[in-house]
């Protein structure tokens, strides 16, 4: 946890030194009070006492009681202030290490998990801060100040106060090794609950459609049954505490007061107002002695969660990004060209390749398409272009330039990228189509809604472009999305347009259409397209077949025909000979 201090600012700790000088002025207030009612007992008792003299030691009591009061409420503003600016920045920098993460560090978390690291994790260490920091540093200073106080007054005393402190210290260290296991699993149930409850959510229809309902409430009720009883465990064992707690101070002050009845009985007739004035005095620091134990003890009942909390938080923050910037490459030989050099890439921990020994070039304004089989390596192919992961074997190449030579954004700035599952923001259309656009340029906008065959229908929407895409983009059919999916990667003008199975929801007839206007209107763009369909891909200038990871067929639509029985297959089962 203390790693995640590194994200407080100059200013925090200033606001922590300030919250420390006030917390030893609160503390040095407070023991004040027994003194003060020492005196007020030793002049009740003596007799001529004045009035006065009374009132003003109570009065002098009052002013500890109030400008205690007032400091403990200078230290909550500033203790308050540190750890929801904690917390700000601790979100900031999860949300950009998290943006930053190539698909291989995506794969190491869920995205349920993500979200809880985000929310829930964060705000136990602000919790934690917020109401821990003020505990943990005012019980150690009350406890060793308390302790100086009475260490001398009696040795019964001190002995009563030494065994209920060791008591408090080992309650306090088996519920600390009790309650942290069961924190540490409690977040990884929230990372359960929080998946099912999602996939629940995002996927209603499908759920609804196949009369589920009882079977999605089965597994919910099971995840949430399992945190519960988890939950249940862990403040059954801190329910503990109270009572407890309760019991050791409430023995403690018997203690006192036994010890103190038997030391009156036995003093001398001068002495017994001194004593009884004493244990007055070591009754009040005894028990702050037991109540600093107490705010320590209530620190532990949320530090292990805390712990547990920050420990997930260092694991987005540390984790080291495989995929960095490379030197940058302003100038190159060539523009718009993809060349693949003997590639091999396999995902992390598989054994074998995923693809292996790829080799083509697609030159400038070419439109190269890849088909082949479920599962036969075409959008890990694609993916390896703009670096979504990186090559295992071989090399990729962009204009003439390896791929890890580049800055990210400078190779991405080159690429237009229309993905397999269409992907809208909530937020408008001319948000969506213009994404990363510093200022929408209209008529970019309206060129690329013309290619996409997006137009027509954003121009019956109410506000046309202007019109609202709502999260999950609900409100427009999956032909739409796909439309206006392929409208954003034509928006830059890109050197480069990658389209991944981008035309699969659309009728023949938009596909068509759609093909031939990218054809006329984006002829300084190479295209790589990966699709199912012959239609899609028949006037492309290299088709490129793949089985299992490797290339066994590349030419053009009638070349294959005659020469791969594959993509013949492939073709003879879509269209009829007169067709093809």
């Amino acid at each position: 946890m203390i790693k995640l201090f590194r994200y407080l600012r100059k200013k925090d700790w200033l606001f922590v030194c300030i919250s420390l000088c006030f917390i030893v002025f609160q503390v040095w207030l407070d023991l004040r009070l027994p003194d003060y009612m020492a005196e007020i007992t030793r002049l009740i008792q003596t007799p001529d006492s004045a009035l006065s003299s009374v009132v003003w030691a109570g009065m002098k009591m009052l002013a500890c009681a109030i400008l205690s009061m007032a400091a403990m409420f200078v230290v909550g503003y500033f203790v308050a202030q540190v750890a929801a600016g904690l917390s700000k920045r601790l979100r900031e920098a999860v949300y950009d290490k998290v943006i930053s993460f190539s698909m291989e560090e995506m794969g190491k978390f869920s995205t349920a998990s993500l979200i809880t690291r985000s929310t829930n994790d964060i705000s136990q260490v602000q919790m934690v801060i917020a109401i821990g920091l003020q505990a943990s540093v005012r019980a150690p200073i009350m406890a060793v100040w308390a302790i100086t106080k009475i260490i001398n007054k009696n040795l019964m005393w001190s002995a009563a106060t030494g065994v209920a402190v060791a008591f408090l210290l080992v309650l306090i260290a088996v519920i600390f090794v009790l309650v942290v296991p069961g924190f540490q699993k409690m977040q990884t149930l929230t990372d359960n609950i929080n998946r099912v409850a999602r996939e629940n959510l995002s996927g209603v229809r499908v759920v609804r459609a196949y009369n589920a309902e009882k079977y999605q409430e089965d597994k919910f009720e099971e995840a949430n049954e399992e945190l519960t009883s988890v939950n249940l465990f862990n403040q059954k064992i801190m329910a503990l505490m109270s009572p407890v707690m309760t019991l050791i101070s409430s023995g403690l002050t018997l203690s006192i007061y036994w010890i103190g009845v038997y030391l009156i009985d036995k003093a001398a007739l001068q002495d017994k107002i001194t004593l009884f004035s004493d244990m007055i005095v070591f009754s009040s620091y005894a028990m702050q002695v037991i109540m600093s134990f107490m705010m320590l003890t209530f620190t532990f009942i949320i530090l292990p969660r805390a712990i547990v909390s920050s420990k997930r938080i260092n694991e987005v923050l540390d984790t080291k990004n495989r995929i960095m910037d490379g030197e940058g490459c302003e100038n190159t030989s060539e523009t718009g060209t993809v060349e693949f050099r003997n590639v091999s890439f396999h995902y992390p921990d598989a054994a074998d390749d995923i693809i292996s020994d790829i080799n083509f070039k697609a030159n400038k304004g070419e439109m190269v398409a890849f088909i082949g089989a479920t599962g036969s390596g075409k959008t890990t192919l694609i993916n390896l272009i703009p670096r979504f992961y990186d090559v295992t074997g071989g090399e990729v190449l962009v204009d003439g330039v390896n791929v890890k030579k580049y800055k990210l954004s400078e190779l991405r700035k080159k690429i237009g990228y229309a993905p397999q599952k269409a992907l809208l923001f909530s937020g408008t259309v001319e948000e969506n189509v213009c994404y990363g656009a510093d200022t929408p340029d209209s008529e970019r906008l309206n060129e690329a809604l013309e290619i996409s065959q997006a137009k027509e229908f954003v121009e019956k929407l109410t506000d046309n472009v202007k019109s609202k895409i709502s999260q999950g983009a609900v409100n427009v059919s999956g032909g739409q999305k796909q439309r206006l999916s392929i409208a954003r990667s034509l928006y830059n003008k890109p050197e480069i347009l990658i389209f991944d199975d981008s035309f699969s929801a659309l009728d023949y007839r938009t596909d068509k259409i759609l093909r031939k206007e990218l054809r006329e209107r984006s002829k300084g763009s190479t295209s790589l397209i990966v699709a199912q369909r012959i239609g899609t891909i028949m006037e492309a200038d290299l088709i490129i077949v793949l089985e299992e990871g490797r290339i066994v067929g590349q030419g053009k639509h009638k070349e294959l025909l005659k020469s791969c029985p594959i993509y013949k297959e492939i073709a003879m089962s879509q269209l009829s000979e007169e067709e093809l």
